[in-house]
């Protein structure tokens, strides 16, 4: 009986140890290097401040550590201004010193994150859609069973990833995506003209099931397929952190 106590001590010391180490896990946020689209007009391409900021103060709030990663590393650049929440994450959470020196894609080792998190503006579409090494990561965090999320532009940092069978990512998953009809009547990117591709189109062309305001009946929906999270609404950038954190729970 004696023995069995021990052996039963040992295994729940043992089995805390491994939530322990779980716990340690931190949350990858994925942002763009860009400013501007390279046209002579200089179309805005910074980071969505509304689309990242809520999200990391969603995460550090739930007790993880956040890292953040850019094609380049270093600084990273945000449109919009602070207003609520978001200002007490930048001047109480370390939402600046972390945007102020991302890291590169070397830098990171994907065993260290439970999750990834890419949110809005043009520029995920421009150095961060196309860079291999930043896909590799999103692929071996997913791989290893952790979670994607993604919200408004940021689908496009998922929409070309491979898996190491070949497979896109996307593949047979529902993921919300700007439509093409919102990219091709809006002045914010010359109607499309200066994007490298368009998302509907992209997440269907590798298999995907795109999801929009044109399919979805909540306008703040946010969907969840086989551990990846997206939303193309603004408002909903923080509940996609949320339900990310349920998945991993």
């Amino acid at each position: 009986m004696k023995i069995f106590k021990i052996l039963l001590l040992s295994l729940l010391l043992f089995n805390t140890g491994e939530l322990q180490a779980e716990e340690v896990k931190k949350v990858l946020i994925m942002v763009s290097n860009m400013i501007d689209m390279g046209d002579p007009e200089k179309h805005e391409a910074r980071n969505d401040l509304f689309e990242v900021a809520p999200p990391y103060h969603v995460f550090v709030n739930h007790g993880y550590d956040v890292d953040f990663v850019s094609p380049q590393g270093g600084e990273v650049h945000f449109m919009r201004e602070p207003l609520g929440i978001i200002s007490y994450t930048i001047k109480y959470e370390g939402f600046l010193e972390k945007t102020k020196n991302t890291l590169s894609p070397n830098q990171v080792n994907p065993n260290e994150y439970w999750g990834v998190f890419t949110g809005g503006g043009y520029g995920v579409m421009f150095d961060v859609a196309n860079n291999t090494k930043l896909h590799s990561i999103i692929a071996k965090i997913y791989e290893s069973g952790g979670v994607v999320g993604v919200g408004g532009h940021g689908s496009a940092s998922i929409v070309n990833v491979k898996l190491s069978d070949g497979e896109y990512l996307v593949k047979g998953k529902k993921i919300a995506g700007f439509p093409n009809s919102t990219e091709t009547s809006k002045p914010w990117a010359k109607q499309g003209t200066l994007l490298p591709f368009l998302i509907e189109s992209q997440l269907n062309k590798n298999g995907a099931k795109a999801q929009n305001k044109e399919t979805l009946p909540d306008k703040s929906e946010v969907v969840v397929d086989k551990r990846i999270v997206s939303t193309m609404f603004l408002p909903s950038a923080a509940l996609v952190a949320k339900e990310m954190i349920n998945l991993v729970k």
